[in-house]
């Protein structure tokens, strides 16, 4: 096993509460609504890089300051 780099965190509303959970390289929550899945996944490689997938057909790949700065214009053009 090699370094922790990063922790998790998850919380929902019926007061179930993990954290602390260790990841050297990567981890994912995967969220089931229904029919849909909704993932996100974090991988902290050389650059910390963010997925995000809503089912099959859609989803989204680049770093976190890419992350960013696609929610900044969004927050700008609503």
């Amino acid at each position: 096993m090699g370094d922790i780099r990063m922790t998790a965190e998850v919380r929902t509303d019926y007061d179930c509460e993990v954290n602390g959970l260790p990841a050297e390289r990567w981890g994912e929550a995967v969220f089931h609504i229904g029919d849909e899945e909704l993932v996100l996944e974090v991988s902290v490689e050389k650059d910390v890089i963010v997925a995000l997938m809503a089912g099959e057909a859609v989803s989204w790949k680049g770093t976190l300051t890419g992350l960013k700065r696609l929610l900044a214009e969004a927050r700008g053009s609503s």
